[in-house]
């Protein structure tokens, strides 16, 4: 729907790396430059800088991490929930940083790390999409240098933004996520819910139609069979410490009035209940990249044709990942976010 690695290992991987990869880095020589923050404001803090939100209802702050420095290109990571955090993305520090890429991890307000006001009426994609651009405004990145990457939520977050403020963007990247609600709903019930067995499945229904979701067997049924098959394909003790983090650091009062309490579609009167861009995707001019996974709660083949859509588009497919491919396919996920961001920075990609 992160905590750092140790400094001295990305120390080392940026001086190993980085003859290899000047075509990122602005240093002309081997340096030390990447992890240099002796410039920068954010020094005292290691990277993190708390940036005030102006809403309708007063000023919040959000929590933000910067990793490394490169003015040619900086990512900026949308977290899935709603109410999720940045921690769903801590394995990015394996990969971004040997390739020379800046990128920034960020809470989105009422998250775990950001000031939690807990005002239903800021729980919009109105306001969402806005908290972005002025976290953008904030962090000094425009269309020279930003690349948007959203995963799950933070794929409906991503798509929204770039359908009104693509003009800042240089890459737009959709992880695990449908243009359409109704469609991934569609799929999950045709689709993934039947792959269950016969049982099981009927059981979760049944609790469902009685709206019966703080039973614990339901949260066990669906954590057991539906989450180690479409969620994170490993046995729940294999589950990394990242993700067991970010879990329990969700915030449910977010999730459920935006999402709902199902696993398979939004329920009741959640917010993104009939959210649907798929026919605006053709609005979308910017190098986009569409990130599926063939055991994902979202259907690969509409993430494929989402690709189509919009202007300039590529699909990457991780044959062996579901919901969280960047940890259950993390070689095939890295290698491909790596290679659009290459492309698009060098001008190649089509």
């Amino acid at each position: 729907m992160k905590s750092i690695v140790l400094i001295a290992s990305v120390f080392l991987l940026s001086i190993t790396g980085c003859a290899e990869k000047q075509d990122l880095n602005t240093e002309s020589d081997c340096d030390t430059s990447y992890l240099d923050y002796s410039n920068s404001d954010d020094q005292f803090t290691g990277g993190i800088k708390m940036i005030p939100i102006n809403t309708s209802k007063g000023t919040f702050n959000v929590w933000t991490k910067r990793v490394g420095n490169n003015p040619k290109i900086k990512v900026l990571l949308l977290h899935g929930g709603p109410g999720g955090t940045h921690e769903f993305f801590e394995c990015a520090d394996g990969y971004f940083p040997k390739e020379g890429i800046e990128y920034v991890y960020y809470d989105q307000l009422d998250s775990y790390y950001s000031d939690q006001p807990n005002d239903a009426t800021l729980w919009t994609i109105e306001h969402f999409v806005e908290e972005v651009e002025q976290v953008r405004k904030a962090l000094n990145m425009d269309s020279s240098n930003f690349y948007l990457l959203g995963q799950s939520w933070g794929g409906i977050l991503a798509m929204e933004y770039a359908l009104k403020y693509q003009d800042n963007l240089k890459g737009l990247l959709i992880s695990n996520m449908m243009a359409s609600i109704p469609e991934y709903e569609k799929y999950a019930a045709e689709v993934l819910g039947p792959q269950l067995p016969a049982d099981v499945y009927a059981e979760i229904k049944a609790m469902e139609a009685k709206e019966d979701f703080g039973n614990p067997r339901y949260a066990e049924l669906v954590t057991q069979h539906y989450y180690t098959e479409h969620v994170l394909r490993m046995p729940l003790d294999k589950w990394p410490e990242s993700v067991n983090r970010a879990m329990k650091h969700l915030n449910p009062n977010i999730y459920i009035a935006m999402q709902g309490y199902s696993e398979f579609g939004v329920t009741g009167d959640a917010s993104l209940k009939g959210w649907d861009v798929s026919a605006k995707l053709k609005e979308i001019k910017v190098p986009t990249l569409m990130i599926g996974a063939t055991y994902d709660t979202m259907d690969p083949k509409y993430m494929e044709w989402m690709a189509t859509e919009v202007q300039k588009g590529r699909f990457l497919l991780c044959p062996n990942g579901s919901h969280l491919s960047q940890y259950d396919d993390q070689k095939n996920y890295f290698e491909g976010v790596i290679q659009f961001i290459k492309d698009v920075d060098t001008g190649s990609f089509e």
